[in-house]
């Protein structure tokens, strides 16, 4: 299917390995050119560097935080003129509730919530100026069904979620989308450190670790960045603009939900 985004600009964010990679190199795929950031330089510009040869799209990249405002000036200034926003960022170290501080929820609130939020009022009013635009936020399963050890990240980016909710449906009339996508556990560095904290309160390998966390996806498996980044492509593609504030898991099943 041709998604129609040809020649389209986007923005994404913590795009130099994981979920946000597969993200631009799918857009990559679909011919749209990219400005790309993430926090660690030689990591980002190998990926741009990549994205450029397996291409050939313009990529330029901007090492900086976006939870800083000076990070996030230096994105919004390059990617000025988007067409297409993809938000993401790493989540929040696990622990348990009497664990966190109020410092510690500021710091998830600012990466997850926003952080996000800031760069979507950076963006959208050009995109809603011009008649069209695509916000994707990758935020987490978690929105759907909390995870008891990752509550710095159900918080923030369940005040994210409520965020997205009026506001999708506030600026669709002008052909802007705003959707989010909700990972399940993908094959990441992420999971990778999330097994690596299991195995070592359970005493196991993190092999072991990983397969009994597999055994709790009804697909049997982890997701890959690749399938996350085609479902990411498609929901800013041209054929997606009457989906709208819209959470969709990609979890391979595991949220049992009917609804």
């Amino acid at each position: 299917m041709d998604m129609g985004i040809r020649g389209r600009r986007a923005v994404v964010c913590a795009a130099s390995r994981g979920l946000g990679l597969g993200c631009a190199r799918a857009l990559a795929g679909e011919g749209v050119s990219l400005v790309l950031n993430a926090r660690g330089a030689e990591a980002l510009e190998a990926a741009a560097e990549a994205i450029r040869s397996d291409f050939g799209v313009e990529v330029a990249s901007v090492a900086a935080d976006v939870t800083t405002p000076e990070g996030r000036a230096a994105v919004l200034e390059a990617g000025a003129g988007a067409d297409i926003l993809v938000n993401n960022a790493g989540g929040p170290p696990p622990g348990m509730w009497q664990d966190w501080s109020r410092e510690d929820f500021i710091a998830a609130l600012d990466a997850n919530m926003l952080a996000p939020i800031a760069m979507i009022q950076g963006l959208v009013p050009a995109m809603m100026a011009r008649g069209w635009g695509r916000v994707v936020n990758i935020t987490s399963m978690s929105v759907k069904a909390p995870i008891a050890t990752l509550g710095l990240s159900n918080t923030a980016r369940a005040g994210l979620t409520g965020f997205v909710a009026g506001t999708a449906r506030q600026v669709a009339p002008a052909g802007v989308t705003i959707n989010n996508l909700l990972p399940g556990i993908h094959a990441t560095a992420r999971a990778d450190a999330l097994d690596a904290a299991a195995a070592q309160a359970a005493g196991i390998t993190a092999k072991e670790a990983r397969q009994r966390r597999e055994a709790t996806v009804p697909a049997r498996r982890y997701g890959t960045t690749q399938e996350f980044g085609a479902a990411c492509a498609f929901l800013c593609s041209q054929h997606a603009g009457f989906i709208v504030g819209q959470n969709i898991l990609l979890d391979g099943g595991q949220i049992n939900a009917t609804l």
